[in-house]
């Protein structure tokens, strides 16, 4: 059986990760979960899985520091939000580079390549067959209308930290995400938390119809919005519920609100 590890210090996208593969890999073991750089190296290290999925930002060792200490066999897939590090990933002999949000069509591209490759070695079955099953997979991963289901892919809640601290946050209690130079602050009516999750990889986990993108920064909770606001130059603003500062609506976004 091909054997594999995740590395993701995202606990949710890390399961994410690992529920896709098994609906579109069933024979795949994931021997490991690793949270941060050195529990992947170590891992690794110990296991010698065939596959190794890795994120790139992570604490202690990014996912390309891992990469270049891998002295066994273990082919690397790197799944990231970030795009600008392509080409150091394929210095490192990288199969594959998966952005996220990962779509169900674009993960099981990365699962044919990893099949044909790794099949000499564990003497897998035929590359038709193995087409056929991966197709049949990955249309269960798809809804009727070819899109990957939204329950599939619902997040529900966040781990964020607030000082020393790492707290499980149902996502209707936060009131919105915004966007804080290296981090995202989740605010919610008992206080603010951080995570590191980008907006542009939560914004296809959240439901479209609670969660609004009203700026670029900023995702804001529709049960928790009291009213809007125009100020004297015509800007739009939002008022929450629980929360006294107002949050600016870009104009991209203003069209939203009109029928409130």
């Amino acid at each position: 059986m091909p054997t594999a590890l995740i590395a993701d210090d995202e606990p949710h996208l890390a399961a994410h990760l690992r529920s896709q593969l098994g609906l579109l890999w069933p024979e795949l073991q994931v021997l490991a979960v690793a949270r941060n750089g050195v529990e992947a190296a170590q891992a690794i290290a110990a296991q010698a899985p065939d596959i190794a999925f890795l994120d790139i930002r992570m604490p202690g060792l990014t996912g390309l520091e891992v990469a270049q200490g891998i002295e066994g066999a273990t082919h690397v897939v790197f799944v990231t939000a970030f795009d600008e590090f392509a080409v150091q990933a394929f210095e490192q002999a990288a199969l594959d580079y998966v952005l996220k949000p990962v779509t169900a069509e674009r993960l099981a591209r990365t699962v044919a390549r990893l099949r044909k490759v790794l099949s000499p070695v564990l003497g897998g079955s035929e590359p038709a067959a193995d087409d056929a099953r991966l197709a049949q997979a990955l249309q269960r991963l798809l809804g009727p209308g070819g899109a990957v289901t939204a329950a599939s892919a619902r997040l529900r809640h966040v781990r964020a930290s607030q000082g020393d601290l790492t707290h499980q946050i149902d996502v209707a209690d936060v009131l919105f995400f915004r966007a804080d130079d290296k981090y995202t602050s989740v605010q919610t009516a008992a206080g603010e938390y951080l995570i590191r999750t980008p907006i542009a990889e939560l914004v296809p986990q959240l439901d479209p119809d609670v969660f609004w993108q009203v700026h670029r920064a900023t995702l804001v909770n529709l049960k928790h919005v009291a009213g809007t606001r125009r100020d004297e130059l015509s800007r739009l603003f939002v008022r929450l519920r629980g929360h006294a500062v107002e949050l600016p609506v870009s104009r991209a976004y203003v069209h939203l609100f009109k029928a409130m």
